[in-house]
């Protein structure tokens, strides 16, 4: 194959590679934006502000199921959630399912 014949099917090749690149990140891009649309809106979220939710048992031995008992506060972008008459930040494991 002549010189010139090599360095045209290489151009071609980065061409088509370059193409196929981008058309790969647009398809990324496209998704990260819907999930991040969804995460906005909130529609996925565990917990709502103003929402009970409960301790689980092992993390607050001894006491009844009324006294594991909270209200949601306010609702952080990581997940975690700010309770009502609690400090600090919790995650969603550290509480027991809804019924």
């Amino acid at each position: 194959m002549k010189k010139t014949a090599k360095r045209l099917l290489g151009g071609v090749v980065l061409a088509v590679g370059g193409m196929g690149a981008v058309a790969f990140l647009g398809r990324r891009r496209a998704a990260r934006e819907a999930r991040n649309e969804e995460r906005e809106r909130g529609l996925d979220r565990w917990a709502r502000p103003g929402m009970s939710v409960t301790f689980r048992g092992e993390l607050m031995p001894g006491r009844q199921r009324a006294e594991r008992t909270f209200q949601v506060a306010e609702l952080l972008p990581s997940g975690r959630v700010r309770l009502d008459g609690v400090t600090g930040e919790h995650t969603e494991s550290e509480f027991e399912h809804p019924r």
